[in-house]
């Protein structure tokens, strides 16, 4: 329904304000829109807005639907949904309802009855389109017929007030009152009828409301003549009274009315009937139309009628009838439990709230009236809780003993409310009370120090070790959070070498270790968890790198050089067992990684010398003879002992020989091996490229150099110049290395046609090496036997 409202029409607000019991009234007209002003709360109750802030301001009301709520920030009471006065109330005037303001810190009630204004929003409405009347031609004059009653849900003016009947030329119609001020008409005969002149009558009843303009309902009436039947029937009584419990059965017989007609035979014959009846009692009694047994076949609730007012009708075959009234009261009985509403209940509790802290408002209310409405609120468990009387009907929850959410968490707390009826009425409700945890609890690790291990060489993001700290709180209290404490390891900080995830607490390597720079590390993290403020514990963990064999064993003597072949001497008188040289190596690993073996992997003549497993030593395994070559090259493997395990070779080249100018001489032609990285693409594009010019190029060198060295060589002979030494480049061995600590330079001149030629020495040599005497003849200590000889066309170095 939709209630337009013009400019000049306000809306009527009446208010009360006790200063004694703080109450106020206020009185609003149905209809109104959603978020209109009922009330300045705030004003009228002396208060602050920010008190209504603070407080946490709330309404509580009684009905399940909420009408109106509270606007804290302004502290206006405005409409929340439309109200219907004749929903919320019937035919009750006045109507309201009741609600309170809560405040909280500290707890403060404050009434407010609102007052329902009925607005003409309904027009009066017949239960029927057509009224049939039959009546006898020959009833007399000033004859009643009782007419069907309009309704018309509004109250005071805007409800029914008047009937009017047209046309009046044989009837006139009586608007009378019943006690509870409802309006009903009857219609009364004017003037005799004949129906052999008209023998139907055709009037419209109109029922009309109080407002302006008024609202108004019609209903045919259709007179229907019958023939003469002088005598109506009448009750014994005109107002009937019965009493009925609410809680009677179906079928149950409420009261037996009767009437008499004077009438005989046929005409004396009556039947019995309702009239008038709401559609709220049609379906709650019933009366025989034959005996006037009137009986109940529905269910009564005192709560919600407390009184039926039924009007009785007899008639007789013609026509006739006779009115009279039926009055039930109904009585109350104890049919309705107790109901616990939770009106300010948040469920939750700190645990170190004081003892008297309220935890909860609770409404208890019965429908029943009396004794059998007074209730009582108590705990079924014992518990740190208990219940108090508060004004009107309300009960508060309050704690009764300090909390510990480490002990109990939660509690199941079972509210049983019963009344004084006979029998008593009670129901139960069951709530569930959280305590909400404080951190009043550290995170704590399973023991202070922890020891793990990692092996170096690792991957970078490996996890090492899995911290777990337990904190009895609960929630963002006992969220744990780990953490590395800032120190320095090795000068720089811990964060460079490790990582904790903040919520698994996983350690991780955050680069790679290597054992032979670190091999230990201890660092400290902390779980802190996420109360206000934090609490948190210290663990240590101690970290140990593990060796891997990562490192290959390192020759340290004899030394490889590129630059130059070393040799050592081994004179042919050298006995069995001789120690000729001794292979030195080192492993930066540690452990077994470390162990180190010496293998002869190839030699020249594998009978002659042989190699000490641990400690590297060669020695001649059997007597040098003459017919033993003078170049002997050794491959000796150095193996450690980790798995895998590495290596690294060395060649050791050896000198069989008991004179150097006979060491020299051999060592001209010794042979160095080369290593060469070809590439057989690139030099057949090559030859293919320059094939033609190099033919002929050649041709031409060849022939120039033939005639060149042709021409020197009988220069040479006829001249005696003294002949300037040559110095070619020195010539590297890719292979061996060198064993001594200076380089001595040879140069060795021959003739063209012998191998055999005059030693000549140059530059400084250690005399701790090798000595000339004056007749020519080299001498090498027996203790530094070894020479470095570079072979570059016929010179050696």
């Amino acid at each position: 329904r939709c209630v337009k409202w013009s400019a000049g029409f306000s809306i009527f607000l009446l208010f009360v304000l006790n200063t004694v019991t703080g109450q106020i009234r206020y009185s609003i007209p149905e209809e109104m829109r959603p978020g209109l002003f009922v009330g300045d709360v705030a004003k009228d109750l002396g208060l602050d807005v920010k008190r209504l802030v603070s407080g946490r301001a709330r309404l509580v009301i009684d009905d399940s639907r909420q009408y109106v709520e509270l606007n804290r920030d302004k502290g206006q009471l405005v409409v929340k949904e439309r109200i219907d006065r004749e929903q919320l109330c019937g035919q009750k005037s006045p109507c309201s309802f009741g609600l309170e303001i809560l405040l909280e810190n500290p707890l403060e009630f404050f009434s407010i009855t609102i007052e329902i204004q009925d607005i003409n929003d309904h027009a009066p409405v017949f239960s029927k389109k057509e009224i049939i009347l039959e009546i006898s031609e020959s009833t007399p004059i000033g004859t009643i017929f009782l007419l069907d009653t309009a309704t018309d849900p509004d109250v005071g003016l805007n409800s029914l007030q008047s009937y009017s009947l047209k046309p009046t030329d044989n009837f006139a119609l009586n608007q009378l009152s019943r006690s509870d001020g409802s309006k009903y008409a009857e219609m009364v005969l004017q003037s005799l009828l004949d129906r052999e002149k008209q023998s139907e009558h055709s009037l419209i009843l109109t029922a009309i409301d109080g407002r302006d303009p008024p609202r108004s309902g019609t209903v045919k009436i259709l007179v229907k003549l019958l023939d003469a039947n002088d005598n109506s029937p009448i009750f014994t009584e005109t107002i009937y009274k019965a009493s009925v419990a609410e809680n009677a059965v179906k079928g149950m017989l409420i009261i037996k009315v009767s009437a008499s007609d004077a009438d005989e035979g046929y005409n004396g014959n009556v039947t019995y009937s309702f009239t008038h009846i709401g559609e709220d009692a049609a379906h709650l009694f019933q009366i025989s139309a034959a005996t006037g047994d009137i009986t109940l076949t529905g269910n009564l609730d005192y709560e919600t009628v407390q009184q039926y007012e039924l009007n009785l009708q007899v008639k007789d075959p013609w026509g006739l009838t006779g009115a009279s009234k039926l009055v039930i009261d109904v009585v109350d009985v104890n049919d309705n439990s107790p109901v616990i509403t939770m009106t300010s209940f948040s469920g939750k509790i700190q645990e170190d709230s004081p003892p008297g802290t309220v935890v909860a408002l609770i409404s208890v209310q019965d429908l029943d009236s009396g004794k059998n409405g007074q209730v009582r609120l108590s705990l079924e468990q014992n518990s740190p809780f208990t219940i108090k009387q508060s004004p009107r009907k309300y009960y508060t929850l309050v704690t009764d003993a300090p909390l510990d959410r480490e002990k109990v968490s939660s509690f199941n707390l079972t509210l049983v409310a019963s009344d004084e009826g006979s029998p008593s009425l009670f129901s139960k409700r069951t709530i569930t009370l959280d305590i909400i945890d404080i951190n009043d609890n550290a995170p704590a690790f399973s023991q202070r120090e922890y020891k793990t291990y990692i092996l170096e060489n690792n991957t970078p993001g490996v996890s090492l070790l899995t911290l777990q700290a337990t904190d009895s709180d609960a929630g963002q209290n006992a969220r744990i959070a780990y953490y590395l404490i800032d120190t320095d390891v090795n000068g720089s900080p811990v964060s460079s070498y490790f990582s904790v995830n903040a919520d698994s607490g996983v350690i991780y390597a955050v680069r790679s270790f290597d054992y032979e720079q670190l091999k230990e590390f201890k660092i400290h993290v902390r779980a802190q968890d996420g109360g206000s403020p934090p609490l948190g514990s210290n663990a240590t963990v101690i970290i140990n790198v593990q060796d891997q064999n990562d490192n290959a064993p390192q020759v340290l003597y004899p030394v490889q050089s590129g630059a130059s072949v070393v040799a050592e001497i081994v004179p042919r008188s050298a006995d069995v067992g001789y120690l000729v040289t001794k292979v030195v190596a080192v492993d930066v690993d540690s452990g077994q990684n470390a162990w180190l073996s010496y293998k002869l992997q190839k030699a020249t003549d594998r009978v002659l010398f042989e190699v000490g497993l641990q400690n590297g030593e060669i020695r001649t395994v059997r007597q040098v003879t003459d017919k033993d070559a003078v170049k002997q090259r050794l491959t000796v493997v150095v193996e450690d002992n980790g798995q895998p395990s590495r290596s690294a070779t060395v060649n050791v080249n050896l000198a069989v020989a008991d004179s150097f100018p006979e060491v020299l001489s051999e060592f001209t032609d010794f042979t160095h091996e080369k290593e060469y990285n070809n590439s057989l693409t690139f030099y057949l594009v090559l030859a293919l490229a320059a094939v033609s010019f190099l033919f002929i190029t050649c041709l031409v060198v060849i022939i120039s150099v033939k005639i060149y060295r042709w021409r020197q060589s009988r220069l040479y002979c006829h001249s005696n110049l003294p002949v300037i030494p040559y110095y070619p480049p020195r010539y590297a061995d890719t292979v061996g290395t060198g064993t001594l600590q200076h380089v001595h330079n040879y140069e060795i001149y021959r003739t063209t046609d012998s191998r055999k030629s005059d030693v000549r020495y140059f530059g400084p040599i250690s005399q701790s090496l090798m000595s000339v005497d004056t007749s020519g003849t080299e001498t090498i200590p027996k203790e530094k036997r070894s020479i470095d000889f570079t072979e570059a066309g016929n010179t050696l170095v």
